[in-house]
This record gives C-alpha cells, sequence and structure tokens, in this order.
C-alpha cells in the first residue's frame, strides 16, 4: 500500500530503490507517527471535518497500535511502503471509510517531519539526562582524586603539574559547552510543523495551534514553506552537536587509552572490563575506550554527510530527505550507547599513584620554580633565563611545587561552581 497510489503499476526496481529500507527504519518513528495521528484527528474534529464518534473510534484504534509499538508487536510487512502507509492501512481494515479519513488536511511529507521532530525531541532530551550523569560521575570523581597529582602534558612531553580531579573536571566542563548547543537543537525542533502539508499549506480551515498544544511544542512553525524547508536544517544542527559531544567523548577516551599503556600507567580498569590477546597471555586491552574512541569519531562525521545531501537543494520537499533518516537516527542511537556505557566503565576507574621521583617528570616543577624567584622579587625573564640555564647545563634540581590557588587550577577546581554551569 501507497499514501501515494493512483491504481497504477509501478516498475519493480523503480519501487524497490526509491523504497530503500523505510520499512526498517521507520519502527523508530511508528510511536511518533501514531501520536501525531492523535492530534491531527482531534484537530480534524475540533473544525468539523469528523464527528465525535469517529474521534472516538479512531482513538481506539490508534490506542491499540500505539500498545503494539510498545510491545514491540507492531510490524511494518514488505507491502507496505512505509510506517504511514501501514497504519492508515489498519485505519481502514478496522473503521473503514472513517479510517479513509484520517489523511484530511495533511500529506505524507509533514506526516513524516511532525514524526520526526517529536523523535529528535525526545531523544535529544535522553542524551542530555545521560550527558549530565556522566557529568555528575565526573565531577565526583575530580572530588574524588582531587589531590592525586597527574603529570601535565603538552606535544606530549611532560610539561607541568596537573592532578587527576583538574583532568576529570576538564571534561565534565567541557560536556557544559555541549549542552548550550543541545539546548539549540532541541529549541530548533521543538516546532510544530504539523499542517504543512505538502510544503504550502492547505485549503481546510485547519487550526494548528490546537496540534501544537496536543504534541507539546512549545511553539508552532508558522510559516508553511520554511516547516518543509526545517527538513534537513534539523538533521545539521542534531549532526553538528552530537558531533561535539562525541569529539568530547572522543578525546576522554584517548586519554584513557595513553593513561592505560606501560609507557604512562597513571589508571587502570577492572580486568572485567578489558580483552586479551589470541597469542600474548599478559595483555588487558582497553577495548572498550578505543570502540568508544572510534564510533564518537564516525559520529562526528554525520554532519558533512547531513550538509552534502541538503546543501543545494531549492525550497520545497525533494526525496533526498529520505535519505538523511537511517544515519541520523543511527547516530541518535550510537551516541545514547557511548555515554551509557562510558559512564558505566568509568565509574571502575583506579587511579594509581604516581611516583613524581621519576626521572622523567624532573622538569615538571621548573615553572613554579621560575614563580618562586619572581616572588622574591627577580623579573620573570630573568628567573626564566636562571632556570633555562640550569636545565641546559643539567645542574637544574627539581623543587617543590608551589600551591595553584587561582579558580580553575589544581588547587582551587571551582567543582560547586563548575556543577551550577550545568543547563537545567
Amino acid at each position: 500500500m501507497k499514501l501515494w497510489d493512483k491504481g497504477l503499476d509501478i516498475d519493480k526496481k523503480i519501487e524497490q530503490f526509491t523504497v530503500g529500507n523505510d520499512r526498517e527504519i521507520d519502527i523508530h518513528i511508528a510511536k511518533y507517527d501514531i501520536q501525531a495521528s492523535v492530534a491531527h484527528a482531534k484537530m480534524l474534529e475540533s473544525v468539523g471535518l469528523i464527528s465525535k464518534d469517529e474521534l472516538q473510534l479512531l482513538q481506539q484504534q490508534f490506542k491499540v497500535m500505539a500498545e503494539q509499538v510498545k510491545n514491540g508487536e507492531f510490524k511494518i510487512e514488505s507491502q507496505f511502503e512505509d510506517v504511514h502507509s501501514k497504519i492508515e492501512f489498519e485505519l481502514i481494515q478496522k473503521l473503514g471509510d472513517v479510517g479513509r479519513k484520517i489523511h484530511t488536511a495533511r500529506s505524507r511529507n509533514d506526516q513524516v517531519l511532525v514524526a520526526l521532530h517529536l523523535y529528535y525531541r525526545e531523544q535529544l532530551q535522553q542524551i542530555k539526562t545521560l550527558s549530565n550523569e556522566f557529568f555528575k560521575t565526573l565531577l565526583n570523581l575530580a572530588e574524588k582524586y582531587k589531590d592525586k597529582v597527574l603529570p601535565g602534558y603538552t606535544h606530549l612531553q611532560v610539561a607541568m603539574p596537573s592532578s587527576f580531579g583538574l583532568w576529570f573536571s576538564a571534561y565534565a566542563e567541557q560536556l557544559i559547552d555541549d549542552m548550550y548547543m543541545l539546548d539549540a537543537a532541541i529549541k530548533t525542533v521543538d516546532q510544530n510543523p504539523l499542517g504543512s502539508a505538502a510544503g504550502y499549506g492547505s485549503s481546510f480551515a485547519i487550526n494548528r495551534n490546537i496540534t501544537t498544544r496536543e504534541l507539546g511544542f512549545s511553539t508552532l512553525k508558522y510559516n508553511v514553506v520554511a516547516a518543509q524547508m526545517s527538513r534537513g536544517k534539523s538533521e545539521r544542527t542534531i549532526a553538528s552537536v552530537l558531533g561535539s559531544i562525541c569529539n568530547t567523548l572522543s578525546r576522554f577516551a584517548m586519554d584513557i587509552c595513553l593513561y592505560t599503556s606501560q609507557n604512562f600507567d597513571f589508571i587502570c580498569f577492572p580486568d572485567q572490563l578489558t580483552t586479551g590477546s589470541s597469542i600474548m597471555p599478559h595483555k588487558k586491552n582497553p577495548d572498550v575506550f578505543e570502540l568508544i574512541r572510534g564510533k564518537s569519531n564516525k559520529i562526528q562525521a554525520l554532519h558533512l554527510e547531513m550538509l552534502l545531501i541538503t546543501n543545494n537543494l531549492p525550497s520545497g520537499y525533494h526525496r533526498d530527505y529520505q535519505l538523511l533518516k537511517e544515519n541520523m537516527i543511527s547516530g541518535i542511537q550510537e551516541c545514547t550507547s557511548i555515554l551509557e556505557i562510558f559512564n558505566y566503565s568509568i565509574k571502575q576507574i583506579q587511579v594509581k599513584t604516581v611516583d613524581i621521583r621519576d626521572p622523567k617528570y624532573l622538569y615538571m616543577y621548573s615553572v613554579d620554580q621560575i614563580n618562586a624567584l619572581v616572588e622574591q622579587g627577580i623579573s620573570f625573564r630573568e628567573a626564566y633565563q636562571k632556570i633555562s640555564e640550569q636545565v641546559q647545563s643539567g645542574t637544574y634540581k627539581s623543587g617543590q611545587s608551589k600551591p595553584h590557588t587561582h579558580s580553575g587550577s589544581m588547587g582551587n577546581l571551582c567543582l560547586e561552581d563548575i556543577r551550577k554551569k550545568f543547563p537545567n
């Protein structure tokens, strides 16, 4: 069944190519298409296009289908083009002419669009919830290990003293920036496109404010052409946000992979979180973090895909938009999975005590020694030259660390201030 069926046969090769794997993908938005259809039916009744009795019949059938989706019993068989045709078919089978009325004053275009907006809004809120849980975990670890010394690096060479508290809370505060972007993406999709029909509205006197209220959207996407043009723009925005979050996660995972290696040996994890080698019995590989890194980098490529598919499309609907759904939905699911497994794994981290007497950390406090000379009245440049000469001549002796007390430094992490910054 096709919603656009005119009674003419279509070439089977063309049909297979144009339908693609929509049936499999659309399972993810079935719940939301039903929600939007219920709101649409209520609106149709309110403006007199269907009766109260017809609305009640439709609501009963939508409730049945919603339960089927919830229980994993809803199927989109091969004779259906997509979830929308499946739902309408079921309504017609059960209700006859009443089922045929549901498509009044809407098009498959805005049907897909509103279902995706609802899906994106809910999934992005879930990603924000998971990010917040991860954020709290990192701040708790920062508090727990705030006094544990961790060598700081620039250019992958020992640079200055740092701490595990500084390391954990750095990635926590990076997540806040990602959440600012995420909130903007949620606001972008929290606009009701239903009623834009094929992109140019309807001659029926529909009330779009009703569906906006019923679906809990913050506002209406008023211009019907703009509503259809949000397809693609929303995906580009979301892909950019997912990429930002995954950039933070990927860099953190890379640090973990480095720090678990014998050359650094700053942290480790329980054996149950690592994998082994088929020929080297001593190996404890951080596969979970390597996969987090790889999957996160893959998601960062999603924005370019969304951009290239939609970049030069004129206004109005185009079938190219069909290609956005699969990898967009996959990217959202993957990001959710990464956040869940990262939070689960990082809670089990085991922080080691770093032996700062090791010769490779000899120069870690050189800047502190320069600053100590400055506090004795020597100019910074003169103090820098003095310590530099000691380093070059081999006469340098490591001194003690000076307290780092300014806001955001290893001695003053400002964890509560960072905690308050996370958007509600």
